[in-house]
């Protein structure tokens, strides 16, 4: 069995003000190319489809097209909701597409029913667990204790609602309703920070205190592959620690010893320049008999690549530095060396470099850690003097002969202005 793993699409996503849909469009088209070339039995979107809740139209018929391509493929494409996405709004209309073999997660109601796959070897399910936060999952049994409607939650599940605090109670209960053949090659489809993943800057999440977002891998025993999103970098969490992020696409078999292996595919794109070293893919993984998978990963080549240039403003600005080179299509965060702030500096680097996204300096003042102190002997001191140790700390080198002149008879000046008036 053999299942295409991707997440993190983040569709209507802008990066510094730049808008990502062309690149996404692009990523997209080149995605289903490595689909048609590797012909799946199956397709997963682990989350995060959008990048808001309410996505912007363009976005919406993106995916909607992406979609209706899978579904013309004959493809089984499973899809949850990430914490970007809104859960009600990303499971519209789920069941009308089933019979196109679109099949999304519905918002949480603990039935979380295995979707099958069958090949030669027997049975596959997939289980699509949607992001959930400790209070979806404890105010849904929390009901259900007051009111039960089905009578399919374990009355120790309801029992211990109240005690659903962190991330990991909240996913351990969630699964514990699941109806897991031991006997078949079961996959779960989620969305969470297992504890260790690394994490990158565009993911746009901050540290709980005391990793109370965290989810202990330990709670995916039951699985044979758990296909993760939310983390943007690709790296495998549980059933050894090849390819912490994405190879060169060659075959690279995972011997797990009946452990499941957990994975984060990574984000198709690169959304921040933390990323700029990352090589980004889909992961493949085919599933043999009960306790045997092989993975790899398939690179994907963006329209236009994030870098980061350092260097003084002349020798970026240099044809013999960039010419020849992709850095005037590519995204680009520029650090100038320059002691002296160059006047315009954005506008004139972008008739070079069109992408330039962020441009920062480093240079003395910049590094520069000194804060003002001796406050206590200010009336010690003339307002050149005080002016002058502002200037140094700021830039940290002093007044030339030059500034020095020119301060003193500005500062003539006004107190001359002063007594007159």
């Amino acid at each position: 069995m053999k299942l295409i793993h991707l997440s993190d699409l983040h569709l209507g996503k802008r990066v510094n003000e730049f808008s990502m849909m062309e690149d996404q469009k692009y990523i997209l088209k080149q995605i289903l190319q490595r689909i048609d070339e590797e012909q799946p039995d199956g397709v997963i979107l682990a989350g995060d489809i959008y990048d808001k809740p309410v996505p912007p139209a363009e976005a919406v018929e993106l995916f909607d097209e992406f979609l209706v391509d899978l579904s013309r493929r004959g493809l089984q494409t499973f899809i949850i909701s990430g914490n970007h996405d809104s859960a009600e709004r990303l499971a519209f209309g789920g069941r009308l597409m089933e019979g196109s073999g679109i099949h999304f997660a519905p918002v949480f109601d603990a039935k979380v029913a295995p979707l099958h796959l069958e090949d030669e070897l027997g049975t596959v399910d997939v289980f699509l667990l949607p992001f959930v936060k400790p209070a979806h999952v404890r105010r849904f049994f929390e009901a259900e204790a007051a009111a039960p409607r089905s009578g399919s939650v374990p009355e120790t599940v309801l029992a211990a609602a109240p005690e659903i605090k962190t991330y990991t109670d909240a996913i351990r209960v969630a699964i514990t309703c699941m109806d897991i053949d031991p006997s078949h090659r079961n996959v779960l489809v989620t969305h969470q920070f297992v504890t260790g993943a690394v994490r990158s800057d565009s993911e746009e999440t901050s540290l709980s205190v005391g990793g109370t977002d965290n989810v202990d891998a330990a709670v995916f025993s039951d699985f044979d592959y758990v296909a993760l999103g939310h983390i943007h970098r690709p790296q495998n969490m549980g059933g050894g620690s090849l390819i912490p992020e994405a190879g060169d696409g060659s075959d690279q078999s995972v011997s797990t010893a009946g452990l499941p292996l957990i994975r984060y595919c990574g984000t198709p794109l690169k959304y921040s320049f933390s990323e700029a070293n990352h090589e980004k893919s889909i992961t493949v993984v085919e599933l043999g008999e009960k306790g045997k998978k092989d993975i790899r990963t398939i690179p994907l080549k963006p329209l236009r690549d994030m870098v980061e240039l350092r260097g003084t403003y002349e020798e970026l600005t240099a044809k013999n530095f960039y010419e020849n080179t992709s850095y005037p299509a590519d995204y680009v965060h520029i650090t100038l060396t320059d002691e002296e702030d160059i006047p315009e500096a954005m506008g004139r680097l972008r008739v070079i470099y069109p992408y330039l996204m962020k441009l920062d300096y480093d240079n003395r003042r910049t590094r520069s850690s000194n804060e003002i102190q001796g406050a206590s002997t200010m009336e010690d001191k003339t307002p050149g003097q005080l002016f002058a140790e502002f200037y140094e700390l700021q830039n940290n080198a002093p007044l030339t002969d030059e500034q020095e002149q020119f301060l003193t008879e500005l500062i003539g000046s006004i107190w001359r202005k002063e007594g007159a008036s």
